[in-house]
């Protein structure tokens, strides 16, 4: 069966937005902006539309939040992802910015791996990945220059495997409330990250000097 990917494009710092053929593209606020400057139409808006306030692309249907709301817009793009049975969701200018939203996008990624899907995160060349047990082992290639960190989502993560990493671990159990996993490297050209209970947070950053 083929796998049904859905594009959220978030608010935070623009970056190349990629392929996104065969993906429902959903637009969230200023996330509308960077796809009408790349050529992509989405196929929904949404957002409150506080940080964007031009026009939107014709034709897309927009779904306008109130700005007292619980959810961020991102967050309401990964609940309709989540509602409409999509198994992956990619979430594009996800990262710079204000630190709040960042962390507010790497929440959402976790509500979106504990209800299923293989959530991805990227932004300023960072990338992040979250998923619980149903996506088996993901593949993680190695990525020069850049440290490779595993976490618990939220609370315990058990049942977690990482292979082909500098510190590898096998049926271990990680917590939200102790960043074990910080800062580990590859050893191989790929590493290898499963868990049995919970749900993961990958991510993997640019090394720093000093």
């Amino acid at each position: 069966m083929k796998e049904r990917r859905c594009v959220i494009i978030s608010g935070g710092d623009e970056e190349k937005i990629g392929d996104v053929r065969g993906a429902f593209v959903i637009g969230c606020d200023r996330g509308c902006l960077y796809a009408e400057r790349q050529g992509i139409r989405p196929d929904l808006c949404v957002g409150d539309f506080d940080s964007y306030g031009g026009p939107l692309p014709d034709g897309a249907p927009v779904v306008r939040l109130p700005q007292e709301k619980d959810d961020t817009d991102t967050m309401y793009a990964m609940r309709y992802a989540v509602e409409n049975g999509f198994d992956r969701a990619d979430i594009t200018c996800a990262f710079g910015g204000r630190l709040d939203h960042t962390l507010a996008n790497l929440e959402t990624a976790v509500f979106g791996a504990k209800a299923g899907l293989i959530v991805t995160l990227s932004g300023n060349g960072e990338r992040a990945a979250a998923f619980g047990p149903s996506a088996g082992v993901v593949r993680i290639p190695r990525r020069e220059g850049y440290s490779l960190s595993v976490f618990a989502g939220c609370g315990e993560a058990r049942g977690v495997t990482i292979k082909g990493t500098k510190y590898e671990i096998e049926n271990g159990a990680l917590s939200a409330s102790f960043p074990l996993g910080a800062s580990n490297e590859w050893a191989r050209d790929e590493a290898s990250v499963s868990v049995s209970e919970g749900t993961l947070l990958v991510i993997t950053s640019r090394k720093t000097d000093g």
